[in-house]
């Protein structure tokens, strides 16, 4: 008989491989990490801009919107943009394994220290939450690749499984952080997302007798790891290098760096880093015509996820301040925590999903091309936008009697009901388009280029809620609604040229 405290995939058990809901045991473990982890991120995305805004003498940080919203899209870009440095540590030096747990470790450093008042506390949970999560993100999800060596169908069905941990985790974070943070004490808040972290780790920890060999570093790059730690060490001294720099200049008067100013220049690096990858690859890449079609393919793509994150992410900037200022969310004389809307769009994926799924097999030859899924999910995100401009207009001014009473939460709920439609249609289509089209050579780099263009529309989306207090509320989210509709119609009328690009159906 099996021991199953000691049985790893590499034993050949069939008892071990079926040990959830059919799938290998280590997928359990790896299941509730990652929900823990996105209760933890959730939650205190949740709260993030709204802690800021609120004034000192209600606990927060007293920062106007023009100011939070910036730090708020530097912070959400920063977790996606090191993921990818995040997967060379863990790919040359200490393995996926040991990268989720010590990226768990930093994550729940990262909300203790905003649990603690100061700003100093402040700017340091974020640092290390950015790094935590770059060490952890994408690296489980590499680990629950290794748990099915076989691929195919199962290993499809073992990640669906894994996703619903992520938006589980997501559902409820909200509810239970952001009621703590909102209606006991905002650092009460942080610390509950970083005790579920903690649940996280522990469990990780104990499942690693379930992952058999799945996320060890590989023998390879045990024989490189010494050259490895020198490039890593030259790439954080000139990281150190640049910032104290920066930092000089500043001091001294020469340069005046500003919090709006720091997001664009971000915003601008994403934007050349990713031009220039695309060029160099298409220039220097030594690929056939069909993969360098495909690679220009992968650019609209990038472009595409880029315009809909930003409109899409600012569910937690904009948006959140719209439920906290101008919508009514009392049910019978008792008020409703703003964050609990956060957990809608989740709410959404967990019950739709599985309709999209069955939509896309039942249309067959029916099935929409790839810049057409696109299209649809942009046309939904700004349809949506152009529901929240709706009632925009009714917390204007010359609205006095609605604007004192905000307006129902309906109005939101069918927002993000349309954005969730949007999602469905982009980004899991995106995900797997990208390693359907990425030259074999590429794929890991490609890949890379999703979260490049998650990373500019977060950051996009900070800097487009830092305008929430300074112009007219209907305006701006109409503008939102029709850049994105437009880049949806721009995706539908070039359908045709991108999938000749494409060569045919993948």
């Amino acid at each position: 008989m099996t021991d199953l405290s000691t049985a790893s995939p590499a034993d050949g058990s069939d008892r071990y491989d079926k040990q959830f809901f059919g799938h290998p045991r280590g997928l359990s473990t790896l299941f509730f990490t990652e929900m823990w982890e996105r209760f933890s991120y959730y939650g205190g995305r949740a709260l993030l801009i709204l802690f800021m805004t609120a004034s000192i003498a209600e606990g927060g940080l007293g920062m106007d919107a023009a100011t939070a919203a910036p730090i708020y899209g530097i912070y959400v870009a920063a977790v996606y943009l090191f993921a990818m440095p995040g997967g060379w540590i863990a790919d040359r030096l200490i393995g996926q394994r040991n990268s989720v747990l010590w990226g768990g470790v930093l994550i729940a450093a990262g909300n203790f220290s905003l649990a603690t008042p100061g700003l100093a506390f402040f700017y340091l949970g974020l640092i290390l939450i950015v790094l935590g999560t770059g060490l952890l993100k994408p690296n489980v999800s590499a680990i629950v690749g290794d748990l099915y060596p076989e691929g195919g169908a199962r290993r499809d069905a073992g990640f669906s499984i894994f996703y619903m941990g992520i938006n589980i985790g997501a559902f409820i974070a909200p509810l239970i952080v952001g009621g703590l943070g909102e209606k006991v004490n905002w650092h009460l808040g942080f610390a509950a997302a970083g005790i579920g972290m903690v649940f996280g780790l522990i469990q990780y920890r104990y499942g690693f007798k379930f992952l058999g060999e799945a996320g060890a570093l590989k023998d390879e790059a045990r024989s490189s790891r010494s050259q490895a730690l020198r490039m890593a060490g030259l790439g954080v001294a000139a990281v150190l290098a640049i910032a104290a720099v920066l930092y000089w200049l500043s001091s001294a008067g020469i340069l005046n760096i500003t919090i709006q100013g720091a997001a664009q220049a971000t915003g601008v690096i994403i934007l050349g880093v990713a031009v220039l990858f695309f060029a160099s690859v298409l220039a220097f890449g030594h690929l056939e015509s069909i993969e360098k079609k495909r690679v220009v393919v992968i650019f609209f793509l990038f472009i595409g996820a880029a315009i809909f994150w930003a409109g899409f992410e600012q569910a937690a900037s904009s948006l959140n301040l719209f439920a906290d200022q101008r919508t009514d969310r009392v049910l019978f004389g008792w008020e409703a925590p703003t964050t609990w809307l956060q957990s809608v769009n989740p709410l959404f994926i967990i019950s739709m999903a599985p309709v999209f799924a069955w939509l896309w097999v039942w249309l067959g030859s029916r099935d929409p091309s790839i810049p057409v899924k696109f299209g649809l999910g942009l046309v939904l995100l700004g349809m949506g936008f152009f529901v929240v401009a709706w009632a925009a207009t009714y917390t204007t001014p010359e609205m006095a009697e609605s604007a004192a009473l905000g307006v129902s939460p309906a109005w939101l709920i069918a927002t993000y009901f349309l954005h969730t439609c949007g999602e469905l249609c982009l980004s899991p289509v995106g995900l797997s388009s990208i390693t359907k089209l990425s030259p074999p050579k590429y794929v890991g780099q490609m890949m890379g280029t999703w979260f490049l263009g998650a990373a500019l529309g977060n950051l996009i989306a900070g800097l487009v809620a830092g305008y929430f207090d300074t112009l007219p509320l209907p305006g701006l989210f109409a503008w939102v609604a029709i850049t994105v509709v437009v880049a949806g119609i721009f995706f539908f009328i070039f359908s045709r040229p991108i999938n000749k690009l494409i060569g045919g159906r993948v």
